[in-house]
């Protein structure tokens, strides 16, 4: 066994959270087009199609209670320097596949609870749809 095929709780938690993305997505009439579409080290999770948008979409997954105060929502981990990653590689998936279709950058959150056999179930899924473009993915010019 190689030690890349070991997988962590948190890996586990984000594989179940990428898996029920994709469900909530094709029950809501997306089609998918990608899975883990990764150009020049940026990666995008989902890149979808509706019948007006080609989403790319990052999915933040957390256990139901997680509490981080830095982090109010899983949303919120996807910061400015991941926005501008996720618009890289899209540009790059744009430039080989041209689209005929508005592009939307979407975050969907998963909360999942523990099944107490080592696996997930879904809490709640939220698609926040036109979560960021390139005018939010800047750095604040304010330091914290």
């Amino acid at each position: 066994m190689k030690i890349l095929d070991i997988k962590t709780e948190d890996r586990r938690l984000g594989d179940f959270g990428e898996s029920e993305a994709v469900k909530h997505l094709k029950k809501n009439g997306y089609r998918i087009l990608e899975r883990n579409y990764v150009a020049f080290d940026h990666e995008v999770d989902i890149i979808a199609e509706s019948s007006d948008v080609i989403a790319f979409i990052e999915v933040k997954t957390r256990t139901f209670g997680y509490i981080n105060p830095r982090e109010p929502r899983p949303a919120s981990a996807v910061t400015p320097k991941k926005q501008r990653a996720i618009i890289a590689a899209a540009k790059v998936y744009i430039a080989f596949h041209p689209p005929k279709k508005h592009i939307r950058f979407d975050i969907i959150e998963v909360y999942a609870d523990p099944d107490g056999r080592g696996g997930f179930t879904t809490h709640e899924i939220k698609h926040l749809k036109g979560a960021f473009n390139n005018n939010t993915a800047h750095p604040s010019p304010y330091k914290r």
